[in-house]
């Protein structure tokens, strides 16, 4: 059943529930940290509309730097404002920002544990009609091996404001990724929200298995965990917003208490957030772990709904696993 502590809307299930793009918390949450701190600053690479940047420019025209088309350059820069004391945000679309900034990235911010937060926009398949190039399915793993680097995929918009406020007070590089399409919003204000912490949004009494999601498709693994308790299969949703660092706490806990895990992110399976649990429970609680993900294939265009059920990553597809992990 869903849980009670996650605070949830009432209408989580329903066709009304509220959908709105995690870009939008980007918006939203960088003006909250811009007030509460007047460090705070935003670059961005000439997509201020489309990153919801131009939110924050409007609040803060004197603290919003627009970069033009040179994401490298943006990086770079960021790196200096935030050695002279300011807490810079950049912004673009995940496949130029790490994609065509991975270095930069690395070697000015990471390497110099430099107080910048990487903005990555219009992750994964669910960008849609703009295909394979925009579509950055390996940016979690790109930035999750960068040593010290926070690595953060909010479930709504809702956690993703709650995100760019919780980056701007972390010392230390962060990494933030946002998508584009309209998603369910299945958390409120009073939901709980940590770096570093994972929520448990649905606990059946016997578990037969452990789903484990992040971003997004955490509502769908949700709606999969309902349809699943009604065919007598009982299931755990752990939410994990925070992929590095991993609540390896909960993870654990979901394992043990169910035996077996599925993950689910819209990213490659390779080297990303299933890739991360996999690892851990290698070494410390070895269970069988199904990894539900875009596997060795770039994304194509379509719809966001076409395309999260071509990759395996619609309700339907996370109970066929659950299912084939249970059996």
């Amino acid at each position: 059943m869903r849980n009670p502590h996650a605070n949830l809307p009432e209408n989580v299930f329903a066709d009304d529930v509220e959908r709105l793009p995690t870009r939008d918390g980007f918006g939203k949450g960088s003006i909250e940290a811009g007030r509460a701190d007047p460090r705070v600053v935003v670059l961005c690479a000439d997509l201020a509309e489309s990153t919801r940047a131009e939110w924050f420019e409007k609040e803060f025209p004197a603290r919003f730097i627009e970069m033009g088309v040179a994401e490298q350059n943006m990086a770079a820069v960021a790196a200096g404002m935030a050695a002279a004391g300011k807490v810079p945000f950049i912004a673009s679309y995940a496949a130029f920002n790490p994609g065509r900034n991975y270095e930069q990235i690395r070697t000015t911010i990471a390497l110099n544990e430099a107080n910048v937060k990487v903005c990555g926009m219009h992750a994964g398949v669910s960008v849609g009609p703009d295909g394979a190039t925009h579509q950055m399915l390996e940016d979690i793993g790109l930035m999750r091996m960068l040593p010290g680097m926070v690595v953060i995929a909010p479930g709504d918009a809702e956690e993703a404001r709650k995100a760019v406020v919780a980056a701007a007070k972390h010392e230390g590089p962060v990494y933030l990724r946002f998508g584009r399409s309209a998603t369910p919003v299945f958390t409120t204000e009073e939901t709980p929200f940590e770096i570093g912490k994972a929520l448990s949004l649905w606990e059946s009494g016997h578990p037969k298995v452990a789903i484990l999601s992040t971003g997004s498709l955490s509502h769908t693994a949700l709606q999969a965990a309902r349809s699943l308790e009604g065919g007598g299969i009982g299931s755990v949703v752990l939410h994990v917003p925070t992929v590095k660092p991993l609540d390896t706490e909960a993870v654990l806990d979901a394992a043990r208490r169910a035996g077996s895990v599925v993950t689910v992110e819209e990213h490659q399976a390779a080297g990303g957030f299933g890739s991360a649990v996999a690892e851990f429970l290698a070494e410390h609680h070895p269970v069988p772990v199904k990894r539900l993900g875009v596997h060795d294939r770039f994304g194509q265009s379509g719809s966001p709904e076409e395309l999260l059920a071509h990759y395996g990553l619609d309700a339907v597809s996370i109970e066929n696993a659950v299912i084939k992990m249970s059996s």
